[in-house]
Formats: C-alpha cells, sequence, structure tokens
C-alpha cells in the first residue's frame, strides 16, 4: 500500500540509503579536511549495526552515545537506526548523579563513548544495572573498574561486512530520546518518532532553500538534536555538503567558512554576539555565507550583523518536543520575530485561564500538528508530564509569545523555570540539586539573569545552615566535580532568607527580578578559572 511505503521512506536511515544511492560517493561531510562521501556515512553506518547487533541490541533497545564531534559519532546515530535501537545522545560534559540518572532513566543497554569519558562510569555503574556493554572509541576498550559488562573498543565493534539483519522499522517508531531541560523535577527525555526527524530536516530547507551546492558549517555539539536536525538532516536532504568542526572557535570560523566555501551556518544566539565582537576588518563581507539561520540573536545586532558580514539571518522558534512550528523564510521574513507559522501547525496565543488572546498581548503559545509523527511521542516513562504537556489535546510550550497585525510572532519570555547558556538547556533543578548537596548549603534557587552575550547566565541565591560560612572558590571546586561546566553559576547571592509564597515555594520571579545586587559574588569578576 502507499502508506507503507511512505512510512517506511521517511525514517532517518532510509533517507540516508537513498541519497547514498542517489550521490554514491560524492562528499558529504569533512572532518578536519578529511572527506567522506554518501556512501561511505551509510556503509559504516551498517558496520555498526551489526555490530549492536551482535552484542544483543534488538528493535527499541536504547543505545547511549557520549562523544564529542566526530565521524564516529555520526556513523553510530545512523547505525542505531539501521539496527532498529533508538539513540540517547549523552552531552560529554555530564557526570555523577545527572549522568546516572540519564542512563537508567533512558534504559540504556549499550553505550558508546569516547575513552577520555570512561573514568566516569566507575563510581555509577554499580547503579546502572541496564547497561550491558560498553564500547569505547579512541583507546582500547578496558575493563578496570568497569566489572560485569562487555568492553570493547570502536575497531571491534565495526570489525564486520556490514551485513546486519534488516529491521521493519517505519515512520511512528522511535529514533531518539533526546533529553530536555528539568524545571520542576528531573530531566525530562521526549521520546521522537523517525518522521519528526526528516520532518526537522524538511522544514530547514523551506526556510532556506538550501540545494545540492550548499555546504552547511556543523560546529554545535552532535549530542543537541540541533546539530542532528537542524544541520545534519537538512544537509542530506538536499544533497549538500557539511563540514563538521569539533566546536565552535570564534577564532578559526571565517578561516574554516572560506577554506570549504560553506554557504550556511546554524547558530544559537549567543554566537552571534561572539562574531560580531572581533575586530572589523574591510573585507568581513567578502566570504562565501549566504545564510545564517538559528533563535535568539539580540534585535539591537540584527541589522548591523547582516550588513557588515552580507549574510542574511532567518530566525524561527521551535523546541525539541515539536520541532519548528514558527519560521521565516528566505523569500518571507519579519526580522526580530519567530516568523509566522507553518502549514502543517495549529497555533494560538491563550491568557493564564486558557482563554484565546488577539493581536499584540502577549500569552502562552500553544501547539497542535495536522500531519502525523512531527513531534514527539511521549517523555519516556513519565506519563504524568505527558499528560501534563498536552492537557487539552494542545502542547503547551510553557513560553509567552504574541503575534502582530502581520502574523508573524514575537518570542516575550519563558514562562518555564528553564535557562539557557551559550546554546546549553540548563535545568534550574538539577543545578540546584547539586548545590544543596554542599554541607554548609540550606537551600538554594537557580535563576537566569541577562548575558551581555545574549540567552542567559547562571545565578545561584542561597541560604546557609545555622553556624556555616561558605567560600566561593570552595563552592566553585564543589560544583566542578559534581556538574557540566556550563551548569556552574556565575553568580553567587548568600542570602538570610528567600522570598517565599505562602505555601513556602521560593518566589523566583521576585530573585530574577531583583537580579545582580550589590552583595552578589561573580565568578568573572573574581577570576576564577574553571577547569574543563
Amino acid at each position: 500500500m502507499e502508506s507503507t511505503d511512505i512510512s517506511r521512506k521517511r525514517t532517518v536511515h532510509a533517507v540516508l540509503e537513498q541519497q547514498a544511492e542517489k550521490y554514491g560517493d560524492k562528499t558529504f561531510f569533512h572532518f578536519k579536511d578529511r572527506p567522506y562521501s554518501y556512501n561511505e556515512l551509510n556503509n559504516r553506518a551498517a558496520r555498526v549495526a551489526r555490530g549492536l547487533q551482535a552484542v544483543g541490541i534488538n528493535k527499541g533497545d536504547k543505545v547511549g552515545i557520549m562523544l564529542d564531534n566526530c565521524p564516529e559519532f555520526l556513523f553510530s546515530w545512523f547505525g542505531v537506526c539501521k539496527a532498529g535501537g533508538v539513540e540517547v545522545p549523552l552531552n560529554t560534559a555530564h557526570k555523577g548523579d545527572l549522568l546516572e540518572y540519564l542512563l537508567n532513566q533512558s534504559d540504556c543497554r549499550v553505550l558508546i563513548v569516547d575513552n577520555r569519558y570512561t573514568e566516569r562510569l566507575y563510581d555509577i555503574l554499580a547503579n546502572v544495572p541496564g547497561l550491558q556493554a560498553i564500547v569505547v572509541v579512541n583507546g582500547a576498550g578496558k575493563s578496570e573498574g568497569i566489572d560485569g559488562r562487555t568492553v570493547m573498543d570502536w575497531d571491534a565493534l565495526i570489525a564486520n561486512g556490514g551485513d546486519y539483519r534488516p529491521v521493519d522499522i517505519v515512520w511512528s517508531d522511535p529514533f531518539i530520546v533526546m533529553f530536555t531541560s528539568g524545571t520542576t523535577g528531573p530531566s525530562k527525555g521526549a521520546l521522537m518518532p523517525h518522521n519528526y526527524g526528516v520532518y526537522m530536516g524538511e522544514g530547514v530547507c523551506e526556510m532556506t532553500g538550501y540545494t545540492e551546492g550548499d555546504c552547511l558549517y556543523n560546529v554545535l555539539p552532535l549530542f543537541h538534536g540541533n546539530a542532528q536536525l537542524l544541520s545534519t538532516m537538512p544537509a542530506l536532504l538536499s544533497g549538500a555538503r557539511m563540514v563538521l568542526a569539533e566546536k565552535f572557535s570564534a577564532s578559526r570560523f571565517w578561516d574554516d567558512i572560506e577554506r570549504h566555501g560553506c554557504t550556511e551556518f546554524n547558530y544559537v544566539g549567543g554566537i552571534l554576539p561572539i562574531l560580531y565582537k572581533a575586530e572589523p576588518k574591510p573585507a568581513d563581507a567578502d566570504n562565501p555565507l549566504r545564510i545564517m539561520m538559528g533563535a535568539g540573536a539580540p534585535m539591537d545586532l540584527f541589522e548591523a550583523f547582516e550588513k557588515r558580514f552580507g549574510v542574511t539571518l532567518i530566525e524561527g522558534y521551535g523546541m525539541s518536543e515539536i520541532g519548528t512550528p514558527l519560521m521565516n523564510t528566505v523569500k518571507e521574513r519579519k526580522p526580530g520575530t519567530c516568523g509566522r507559522p507553518r502549514a502543517d501547525y495549529v497555533v494560538k496565543v491563550v491568557d493564564d485561564d486558557y482563554a484565546e488572546v488577539g493581536p499584540n498581548t502577549p500569552g502562552e503559545l500553544l501547539i497542535r500538528p495536522l500531519k502525523p509523527y512531527c513531534m514527539f511521542l511521549e517523555y519516556y516513562k513519565m506519563p504524568g508530564k505527558t499528560v501534563e504537556a498536552c492537557a487539552d489535546l494542545w502542547f503547551h510550550t510553557g513560553d509567552y509569545l504574541y503575534y502582530d497585525e502581520d502574523g508573524y510572532f514575537h518570542f516575550v519570555d519563558r514562562k518555564k523555570d528553564a535557562l539557557r547558556r551559550r546554546g546549553e538547556n540548563i535545568s534550574s533543578y538539577e543545578v540546584e540539586k547539586a548545590i544543596n548537596a554542599h554541607p554548609s548549603v540550606s537551600e538554594s534557587a537557580a535563576v537566569a539573569v541577562k548575558s551581555e552575550l545574549g540567552e542567559d547566565e547562571v545565578m545561584i541565591c542561597l541560604t546557609l545552615k545555622n553556624g556555616k560560612t561558605l567560600q566561593m572558590e570552595d563552592l566553585m571546586a564543589f560544583c566542578e566535580d559534581r556538574m557540566a561546566h556550563f551548569m556552574i553559576p556565575r553568580y553567587v547571592r548568600v542570602m538570610e532568607r528567600m522570598p517565599k509564597t505562602p505555601t513556602e515555594r521560593v518566589k523566583k520571579n521576585v530573585l530574577r527580578e531583583e537580579g545582580v545586587t550589590p552583595d552578589t559574588w561573580d565568578r568573572e569578576e573574581a577570576g576564577y578559572k574553571l577547569k574543563r
């Protein structure tokens, strides 16, 4: 049946197979100046699939990937899909309790991990009984500290002919558990169907008009959906090239763009101010970039950035659970807005009583898709959170926006208590959990304060236990052992008592309004350098 054909073609690995058949040995991506063809990516992914099946991965099993940007990440991602597994990308900065939670919550059976991060497993594996096998990249698989698990190196995993066992996967089957920031609780794993991955890539192509002649510069971490679905999938779908960099570097950015002839870059808000701060040069606009796509560009920088660098900025609005329901396009855009609703979504803006409001009136944005399997399936193993997010059969974004007379949407603020710093979504709950573990801390509240680079800086407000004192440097060292570097607060405010509601909930809105007070300690001003 036609619908069955469509459902099987609209899977992440089927797109790769179709494009490999079409483009063959054409270069798909570069990494450290080494080209990899469409065929090579497809063949390496097949070998990963065979290796995963050999260690027991079946349809629906979860496979964690804890790698920085590298070819092995792409091979693993598509290989997991071919094997019928579900990818669980893990931020390489995570450690300790949070890493343990993510592995358990996602039911990871296999973990593909860079050798640099294996030591982080030693203290938590006893509490992660479901993890059966560990594949070590960039180093021989070592079993020290990893008792009772199969441990192998990458070469052993892919030492086969790629003859994996085909698995019947359709567009409604999940391909990824993408963890989103916890707000009033632990991080939630959004379970995404294959069609979501394809649909996200198509949306970016619609925004930008990519062709086979384009080259996308991808520096954001592949363990985020942004780099996978807003850069890699659009490049794959359009038959373009992609340059995969290890990470963003302002000093190398324009040299890489020029050397590879990159025509597109997908940014997060904090990157543009960093690039703009560089000393202006007469030839700044003499570069091959035509489009920079993203969100969160400061409005006062928008026009000046476009003029200086000779590029077109295209912005939209989205989140992990729903994709990109609002977008500007290269043909129709309004600078400073999130764009208009895509034809495949119904959206509305409501007040706190969920009554719809009119133009230029801020309210919460609610979303409904009109096509099947183009948003998340559920929060994995969190049915209550799933029902809460989808009350009245609308997805509640938790964000305040308004639309103008032309139908363009403007972002106002977050209703949720989450933070975003340098492109990283941060759970205030998880920052507070780590801070509260300090023996001198009685209670804490993490809030966002505006950064001079756009987005947020993390501020922690706390109270001390009776008779206790706290040195800020000691708190920073404590944090470094327990959380990712980007989560560690820049600002610390010690208070006698935090503002509370009658039900003893901290009034975070008051703390945000007060912001950085004269008695607040600033890590950067104090000259404290974080270890990475």
